[in-house]
């Protein structure tokens, strides 16, 4: 089984090429996706985040208000960081057992979206490293224009992730996410040639 990290800063089109490796065949395993089951209702790390914040976090159906810690974690680096000792730990465990269900199934390339791929210092768990990229100036317009923030909170938001510049230099695989959508498709059309390759490779060698 052929492990890749997905990842790529805010607004750079990361989703997109997950939902097109998976109509290529990939496994997509989903780093928000295990994000929201990490804190669904009666879940442990729910209930650390209102003992930490208390019931003002949550909806009406007892499901976590992500606008409410948000608001409140977005100005605060300790607040963060507390949110982050809660949920992280759970969602890794949720990752794990996805990458092993995936192998029991015997999935040949798995793809894990995760977008602090390189903040969290998770690139050797990984056989290959998938990038998708875009010029910061585009990423901003596309964080203002579909979803909604004012200039100011998507510069701020863009500013808190590593430069993508350093990541560039340690991804296996880049796709440049600047162009048209026939651009994109003929990248993740390579891209998933290179990583069959690269699975091809994983089997002959005898690698599980």
């Amino acid at each position: 089984m052929l492990l890749v990290g997905l990842t790529g800063n805010i607004a750079s089109g990361k989703s997109t090429v997950a939902r097109l490796l998976a109509e290529r065949g990939a496994t997509i395993i989903d780093a928000d996706d295990l994000a929201r089951r990490a804190v669904e209702p009666g879940s442990p790390a729910l209930k650390a985040i209102v003992t930490r914040w208390g019931p003002q976090i949550l909806l009406p159906d007892g499901a976590l208000d992500r606008g409410a810690l948000r608001h409140i974690v977005f100005n605060d680096p300790d607040a963060l960081v507390a949110l982050n000792r809660i949920v992280h730990p759970e969602v890794e465990r949720l990752r794990a057992a996805a990458v092993a269900e995936a192998r029991d199934r015997g999935d040949r390339i798995v793809v894990c979206d995760i977008p602090l791929l390189f903040e969290k210092k998770m690139v050797d768990e990984f056989n290959m490293v998938l990038l998708v990229d875009a010029p910061r100036s585009l990423r901003l317009e596309r964080v203002v224009t579909e979803r909604g923030l004012s200039a100011t909170e998507g510069m701020a938001m863009i500013a808190a992730q590593m430069p993508s510049e350093l990541k560039r230099a340690r991804a296996d695989l880049v796709i440049h996410n600047a162009g048209s959508r026939e651009q994109l498709l003929q990248q993740v059309n390579a891209v998933w040639e290179s990583l069959q390759g690269a699975a091809d490779a994983h089997e002959a060698a005898g690698v599980p």
